[in-house]
Formats: C-alpha cells, structure tokens, sequence
C-alpha cells in the first residue's frame, strides 16, 4: 500500500491522525505502518457511537434440549466407536484458541506458555496436548492440530513449542496460522496508537477463527488431509476433553451440523453463556442478557429450562462452517484498558477502562446453522477455566481440580 491509498482508506474512516507521525519514522517503519494500516478493517469501528456500543435485538429466544449425561452413559459405546473411526480415518481436527496473552495473570507471555506446576513445571499448552495425546493413544491416528495465534504471540509460541519438542506431538500434525487483528479504539471511535508507527490491535474475537484459517491457508491444509469436522476450543480450560470420541459420535449420530459441549450452572446467574432456539434456530445467550423470567423458566421436568452453560469447546463440519463463511458476524464491543501513546508521545498505561476492543463470537457462529447438539459433560471432570490468577475460574481452581483428577503438579 502507498503512503496515498493509506491516506485516502485513514480518511474515510476519519482516522488521519494514524500518520502524524510518519515522518519521523525510519523507512522500514513506514512500510509496516502502510501494512499494518492495509491490514486493518477499520469498518468495525463503525460499531460504537456517541462512546456507546450499539446493542443488537434479540430473537424470540425458546429452550434448547440438551444430550444428559443418562442418555449419554447409554450410548456410549455406539458413539465412541463412531467417533474413533472418524479419528482414525483422518476426519477429525482440532484448533486451539490461543490468540491471547496471559495479561491477567501476571504474565507478558502467550497464555498457552502459564506454569500451573507446584512441584515441577506443567504449562496449559502441556496439558492440551497430554490431553490430545490420550485420544491420539486410544484410536491410532494423529489428530491435525491447528493453533491460532496472534501478532502479538505467534513468534513466542511457535518457539515455545519446539523448544519442548511439541509436548510429545507429532510435529508434522501441527499446523499454526495467525488470528486476524482488529484495531482498539477510545469511546469516539478514535484508534489508539501505542506506538510513533503502530496501530492499538487485538486479536477480533473467537469468532474469527475459521476465516483466519481460510486466509492463513490453513483451512485448505485441512480440507487437503481429508478433515471433515473441526473441534474448535479455548486455550484456558485445562481439563477439557479435546477430540473427545464419544461426543464425535454423538454429534455425527444425531446428524447435527454442530454440537457445543455444557455443563449445568453451578447457580442461576453463573457468568456462562447458555445454550436456547432463537427465532427456532439454535443459539447462544450470554449471562448478561438473562432475563429474570428466563432464569426462572422450568422445563418438562420441573429443572431450569436455560441449565445449560457453554465451555467453549465446540465440533463444526467444515461444509457448513464454508457455507456460511461469507456472511457477516455481529462486532460485540469490548470496554477494555487500552495501553496508548498520548499527544505529547508518552506510553499511558490507564489503570480503568478507556475504549473499546471490537470481537466476533464463536457463538455467533451457532446461530448461523441449523442445528446443534448440546452435549452435557461432568463440570468437575471437564472445566477447569484459568481466567484470573486467584479465586474463582484461576490458577488456584484449576490446580484443585486437576489434582482431583488425579494429575500430578
């Protein structure tokens, strides 16, 4: 991009103050400031006005039922057998999640690299892959393992990976592409900068992911090893089940375009999404858009009628993620502290929020299908979420809980 296209895309965005500062830059810096401005989609900052975010009307939202736990023990065989041979004739990818940094826990490292050991190192990135590796074990095939990074990780965690050898992977199944950035703005819709020649980014949301691996290339990797169905997780909750075969089988039995595993709500505001119909579709409401009357509905069997929360962990086909990968998903708005550079060039670290990061959902991308499977697994065996470095969804939960599971830290 030249210096001209970037001044005629900053203005119709009303961004010029971008390039105040090209000048003083080095010629090898302007020329990552013009990518990064080409890179840029400026059209999400259109998503916040007058320093509010702009809310989007809700369906008719019904009860979605879930697959218990009952009718799972039930049919376990059946769908573990139909989920190993999906595994074992290469049908089945994984993709981790792990755009993110590990911010909130006190570290300047990709997430993925946190050491959640007591008595000898353990990092989640580890435990993913221990966690795969029993599935790889038990059914004889390597599973294609594609890793979402970001800008601001990718370098780090592609290292880290092979200074440990992959955790034991077959490095030849792993596969990683870069997370699409979006650009992080005040409450005006101003982008900060937090560089002379850099734009204020973040990662777009969890939502991104599959048009980061059809951009990426790796998309085309997956569909060229013969993948059919995508199970698309996040990068924090170390207990999970990944490729589980069971709930392969399940989804490709019950001939659903999806399946979402859940776990019961711990308490009737828990802070979980929950699975629901939406105008008849399936779909997803967040905790925050939970109505007293929706808390309180029962269903058939007098139990809550919305019991069921989402943990991220999520199986797609590929046909339907490549129909529907054109359309466009709605840009949640973020109020995030936004580290800046000033007026006068000073880095301000601000200590509350101070704008917004834009994001895509994955869960948006339910609402998107025809159908979905809710499949129900056991909380204390499956979610162990480290979000925070102390007390509720932290390293100090997670830990109690994997040594519950019998996992040596």
């Amino acid at each position: 991009m030249t210096y001209e296209e970037a001044y005629q895309k900053l203005e119709r965005y009303g961004q010029l103050h971008v390039l105040e500062r090209y000048g003083e830059l080095s010629e090898a810096e302007q020329k990552a400031l013009l990518s990064q401005i080409e890179a840029v989609d400026f059209s999400v900052l259109s998503a916040a006005k007058g320093g509010e975010a702009k809310e989007e009307g809700r369906g008719k939202i019904t009860p979605l039922t879930a697959m218990e736990l009952d009718e799972i023990e039930a049919r376990r065989d059946t769908f573990t057998q139909t989920g190993l041979e999906a595994i074992r004739s290469g049908k089945v990818g994984a993709v981790l999640l792990a755009g993110g940094m590990g911010t909130r826990l006190g570290s300047d490292d990709p997430k993925g690299m946190y050491d959640i050991g007591l008595t000898k190192e353990v990092y989640i990135f580890e435990r993913l892959i221990q966690n795969t590796l029993e599935v790889v074990d038990k059914s004889g095939g390597w599973i294609p393992f594609f890793i979402m990074t970001s800008e601001k990780n990718h370098e780090k965690t592609v290292r880290f990976f092979k200074e440990h050898d992959y955790f034991g992977y077959r490095e030849e199944s792993v596969v990683f592409f870069r997370q699409e950035m979006a650009p992080a703005s005040g409450y005006d819709g101003r982008v900060y900068m937090e560089e002379k020649g850099r734009i204020a980014t973040s990662p777009n949301g969890n939502g991104g992911w599959f048009v980061s691996m059809q951009r990426s290339g790796a998309a085309a990797k997956a569909r060229e090893l013969g993948v059919e169905w995508l199970n698309v997780f996040a990068v924090d909750n170390v207990l999970q089940r990944i490729a589980d075969p069971c709930f392969v089988g399940a989804v490709i039995e019950t001939g659903r375009a999806c399946g979402a595993k859940v776990v019961r709500k711990a308490a009737p505001d828990e802070k979980v999404g929950v699975m629901c119909l939406e105008d008849g579709r399936p779909s997803i409401v967040e905790y925050y858009d939970l109505t007293p009357e929706l808390m309180e509905a029962k269903d058939q069997k007098g139990d809550p009628a919305y019991n069921f929360g989402v943990i991220l962990n999520y199986l797609f086909r590929m046909k339907d993620l490549e129909r529907i990968a054109d359309r466009i998903l709605p840009t949640h708005v973020v109020e995030k502290k936004i580290p800046y550079l000033d007026e006068k060039g000073v880095y301000v670290r601000p200590e509350s929020p101070n704008g917004y990061k834009y994001e895509q959902l994955v869960l948006d991308m339910i609402r998107e299908l025809d159908t979905c499977l809710p499949y129900e697994v056991v909380r204390e065996k499956e979610f162990a979420p480290i979000k925070n470095r102390t007390g509720v969804d932290s390293v100090e939960s997670a830990r109690a809980l994997l040594q519950q599971n019998g996992i040596a830290l």
